[in-house]
């Protein structure tokens, strides 16, 4: 969490395409800066089958060739029968192109239109990397903000408070007036209806301070398990700052978001705990520095973790928790799993103390 940092987002497409920014450009979070098209879905005909003869006379009973368009519904293979007296027809089932015709399956395969994919700059930014037929690097200066754990994908919108405290639940009184296109920040909890009522509201996002597991597989209607989050299409982006049940937002995560009211923000809840952590986020970029924030504002972690450092546990049993080193045993020991690796004792804010691998932990901003 930092009130003043440089963000660099890297924006690609999932396969090569047009870049229609160019580097220099200022752009906004909405704006697409490349596009491209992903090949349509394959339909196979059982052609022969339908028109009841041998697939190696296909050729004879087709109206279309390979390359020609053709709408859903449209006749593309005829045959007769009977001494001519019966028609038997072979009809699209979608609008596409043939693709392929072949004798020796008898199936006519089908490729629908291609689907269009856009890619936006995400953040307000300037470009100030072009990669050739890929996508972009955009650049901001601004607040950046992390959660612990989020659903829903990438967002933007005005950032409102509508809790006065760290310590107070998201409910619907909160949702009275004008939500719509905005990303609510509450305070220690968020309910599976208030959620189902932010989404028919068009509330962009939701950031707070716990969730109940519970309330989040009656929400998406499924257990997460352990899994990448992100593409889910929920309607409203989630971004919970410190874990699950109820748990009051850090009050200095609260005050930061509660200084930039009514900025623009971008949002995004995709988290991944293993295999390359992720971590959902929010990003508030602004044109200048806010007085009073020191240009040493941002937390730089490059002297690594060391005594006294303030961290925030990234999984179970403590999952969520925060606190403080306090001390980093140099040698390697053995955990549950048998394996042996690199601890340290963490002191957390209820008094409890725990020793959990180094690779479980996250710094955060002293």
């Amino acid at each position: 969490m930092t009130a003043w940092t440089k963000i660099v987002k890297e924006r690609r497409l999932p396969l090569a395409g047009e870049v229609v920014v160019k580097k220099g450009d200022r752009v906004k979070a909405e704006q697409v800066v490349a596009r491209t098209e992903l090949p349509g879905n394959v339909q196979p005909v059982k052609a022969a089958s339908i028109l009841g003869q041998h697939q190696q006379d296909l050729l004879e009973y087709m109206l279309k060739k390979e390359g020609d368009p053709v709408k859903k519904g449209e006749i593309i293979a005829t045959a007769k029968s009977f001494f001519g007296l019966f028609k038997s027809h072979c009809y699209s089932p979608c609008d596409g192109t043939i693709e392929s015709i072949s004798t020796v399956t008898g199936q006519v395969i089908i490729r629908e239109p291609p689907i269009p994919v856009e890619v936006d700059a995400y953040i307000d930014g300037v470009v100030t990397e072009v990669l050739p037929e890929q996508g972009v690097v955009v650049e901001t200066q601004g607040a950046f903000i992390q959660g612990i754990f989020g659903i829903g994908g990438e967002t933007f919108g005005e950032l409102k408070m509508v809790c006065s405290s760290p310590e107070e639940p998201l409910e619907m009184k909160h949702l009275e007036g004008d939500v719509a296109g905005k990303v609510l920040v509450g305070g220690s909890l968020v309910t599976e209806p208030v959620l189902r009522k932010a989404v028919d509201l068009g509330v962009k996002a939701i950031v707070v301070g716990g969730l109940d597991a519970v309330d989040l597989q009656k929400f998406l209607g499924y257990d997460l398990g352990v899994a990448i989050t992100g593409s889910e299409q929920l309607g409203t982006t989630l971004v919970v700052t410190e874990g699950f049940g109820r748990m009051n937002m850090a009050e200095r995560t609260f005050a930061l978001l509660q200084r930039f009211e009514g900025r623009k923000c971008s949002v995004n809840g995709a988290t991944q705990i293993r295999a390359g952590v992720m971590r959902p986020e929010i990003v508030v970029p602004m044109d200048e520095k806010p007085e009073g924030v020191s240009t040493e504002t941002a937390f730089d972690m490059s002297q690594g973790l060391k005594v006294g450092s303030p961290v925030r546990v990234i999984r179970a049993p403590y999952f969520g928790c925060l606190g403080v080193v306090t001390e980093l045993p140099p040698e390697l020991q053995q955990v549950e799993s048998e394996a042996k690796v690199r601890v340290l004792k963490v002191k957390f804010r209820d008094g409890r103390e725990a020793v959990v691998p180094r690779a479980n932990v996250e710094m955060l901003e002293e």
